[in-house]
């Protein structure tokens, strides 16, 4: 479940405490791609780019939040939410084309808008019912964009990187 939480009560601070969460744990699992198979290849440099473009995000809505609500203490915590956005944990390999992640980033952005667009559903609160068809219509235009990054590529991007010291080939594995 990706979310444990009664969007129906939930205020416009703690809306934008939440989705600033749903970005920071996307980012951190981009991250966690960029280090699993580096940023030298062009899915580890797709993923950097997208941990870059979750960060400015998640800065963004808690520049928001700081700005209507100061310090005042969060109420939703990382527990209360889990892979809204963030893409799953498994979905990558060292070699994999640029193709196969920016398919793994679509995935998660329209994970990420079916979220928004269910929730949105219980939302009452006029302001919370607002700000989640900005998130609803951002995660929207986030599609687009990865649509958009995959209708460019070239051929080449379906191919997976070869293993330049393939042992077990040589080997007659």
């Amino acid at each position: 479940m990706p979310a444990r939480l009664d969007f129906s009560q939930l205020t416009l601070m703690d809306t934008l405490d939440m989705a600033t969460l749903i970005e920071v744990e996307a980012f951190k699992r981009y991250n966690l791609f960029v280090e699993q198979i580096g940023s030298s290849t062009d899915a580890g440099s797709f993923f950097q780019s997208m941990a870059v473009n979750e960060k400015k995000h998640a800065d963004e809505l808690a520049e928001r939040r700081h700005a209507l609500f100061g310090n005042a203490p969060a109420n939703v915590k990382l527990d209360d939410i889990f892979d809204v956005e963030a893409p799953d944990v498994g979905s990558t390999r060292w070699n994999m084309s640029v193709l196969n992640a920016c398919q793994v980033a679509l995935y998660s952005e329209k994970k990420a808008f079916e979220f928004y667009d269910r929730a949105l559903r219980t939302v009452k609160d006029p302001e919370v019912k607002a700000l989640y068809e900005e998130l609803r219509d951002e995660e929207a235009e986030h599609v687009r964009m990865v649509e958009e990054i995959i209708a460019k590529l070239p051929p080449s991007a379906r191919e997976d990187v070869e293993d330049e010291d393939d042992t077990e080939s040589r080997m007659g594995f």
